[in-house]
């Protein structure tokens, strides 16, 4: 009604909603609205499910927000989350409708400033460490004269012309091969271990050096991550890390066999100089031949120095002694030869005896004797097998003959057959005035049906009934 007739006047409504009409309107308002954002803050409670997501609350001083990150984006963050981790999250803002709250769907995470990074590399150094990686135990020497090389390393850049540069002017004609892979930047690090486990399993190198030219710690960050240091640390060959420059430092650093200042000195340190190494040999051939003249010469004194006639009788006696040993083993080994000689003769003696008692046409006379009363008897067992084998045939011809329908037809009796072949064994199978064949003993007759009728009724062929 309205004021003027009296009435009352009625207000419009407000409109309610149900906790999920509102939750997913809500839901509509801010996943339209902030569909990718980055979001700067610190991680806290970092925890990974079996499924593979993770699930973490991004704070700063004044607020924070819940955080997950699926399976399918997991697997290729640039950094694991870890509490304590400043980092810079990228995704959706959306709302979980079950707890009624908004949560930040992260699809990568990355360190946020110098700081973030020094806390993630001295984190992982002090679990590394601690697990042994950095032992000096562990540390093995490089070969002195290695015959090949390999290196992981970018292809493009001043660093592998550098190396490659060095190696021919210290060793000539050495074998180097490369593993090219990315220094920096997203993947380097898979592609950096890939290329440690390619020499560590072909055991083709008898060293590898791994580095990169130099740059920021963000530059160097590949050769940080544990996939490097683990790849380094099971490699079969001695490694050589050459990273950046003399003053930066890195995991792969403190876990190689040795550390290079540079990729040039990674280079002098794993190959000698050829020059080097022929002065050395020179100097050593001089040195062994010095010595040997020089030995020479000390004995040619002392045998100056000796009477020289005691030294002939010592060197008579000497050689007499050397003939009589040889006396003597001429000695022995003549008798030696004798007693051999005479066994073998008595051998020969005891065979020839008995090949006499051997007479081969007797034994070959036994053998005929033999052989034909094994015929007598095989031919007699034959025969008997024959005659009884001829006894049954004979019975089972004359068992042929008595079942015959021939011998049944000698006797007058006939096969009634139609056109197709079948025999006739009812008068219900034929009808009148069908053909028929009939077979007799001596040839046959074909017929036409007059009448068929059972055999409970009486046939005449006198009053015309006939088949």
């Amino acid at each position: 009604m309205s004021p003027g007739n009296g009435g009352f006047a009625f207000r419009d409504q407000p409109k309610v909603y149900s906790v999920a009409d509102l939750t997913g309107k809500l839901r509509k308002l801010i996943e339209d609205e902030l569909p990718d954002v980055r979001v700067n803050g610190e991680i806290s409670n970092a925890r990974r499910y079996r499924s593979g997501h993770w699930y973490f609350t991004l704070k700063d001083a004044d607020a924070q927000i819940s955080c997950v990150c699926f399976r399918g984006n997991a697997l290729f963050l640039k950094i694991q989350p870890e509490d304590g981790l400043a980092v810079i999250a990228r995704g959706r803002v959306g709302v979980y409708p079950k707890q009624g709250k908004y949560q930040l769907y992260v699809e990568s995470l990355e360190p946020h400033g110098v700081g973030a990074l020094q806390v993630q590399f001295d984190r992982l150094k002090a679990r590394l460490e601690a697990e042994g990686l950095f032992a000096e135990e562990r540390k093995r020497t490089l070969p002195s004269i290695p015959r090949r090389i390999g290196i992981v390393t970018s292809p493009s850049g001043a660093v592998i012309a550098d190396m490659l540069r060095v190696m021919e002017r210290r060793f000539p004609g050495l074998h180097v091969r490369l593993f090219p892979v990315r220094v920096q930047g997203q993947g380097a690090a898979a592609e950096i271990a890939a290329g440690i486990r390619h020499f560590s399993e072909r055991r083709w190198a008898d060293v590898v050096i791994v580095g990169r030219g130099g740059g920021s710690l963000e530059d160097l960050w590949a050769f940080n991550e544990e996939p490097v240091a683990r790849a380094i640390a099971t490699c079969t060959v001695p490694i050589v890390s050459a990273v950046g420059h003399e003053t930066d430092f890195t995991i792969a650093d403190f876990v190689a066999d040795l550390r290079a200042a540079t990729p040039s000195a990674a280079s002098e340190l794993a190959v000698p100089e050829v020059t080097a190494i022929h002065d050395s040999v020179t100097e050593n051939v001089e040195k062994a031949c010095k010595s040997i003249e020089l030995r020479l010469a000390q004995l040619k004194t002392e045998v100056l120095r000796r009477d020289p006639d005691r030294l002939h009788r010592i060197i008579a006696r000497r050689i007499g002694e050397v003939f009589e040993r040889l006396d003597d083993a001429e000695q022995g080994l003549v008798g030696t030869q004798a007693t051999r000689l005479k066994e073998s003769r008595r051998r020969l003696d005891y065979v020839e005896k008995r090949l006499a008692h051997l007479d081969l046409r007797t034994r070959l006379v036994r053998q005929l004797d033999r052989l034909n009363a094994a015929t007598i008897r095989l031919g007699s067992c034959l025969r008997k097998i024959v005659d009884h084998k001829a006894s049954r045939l004979g019975t089972a011809d004359a068992r042929l003959v008595a079942l015959s329908p021939l011998a049944i037809l000698e006797r007058g009796y006939a096969i009634v057959h139609r056109k197709d072949g079948s025999a006739v064994r009812d008068y219900r199978q034929v009808t009148t005035s069908e053909i028929l064949g009939v077979r007799l003993h001596e040839g046959g007759l074909t017929v036409r049906v007059q009448n068929a009728r059972s055999s409970r009724e009486s046939y005449s062929p006198e009053r015309g009934d006939s088949v």
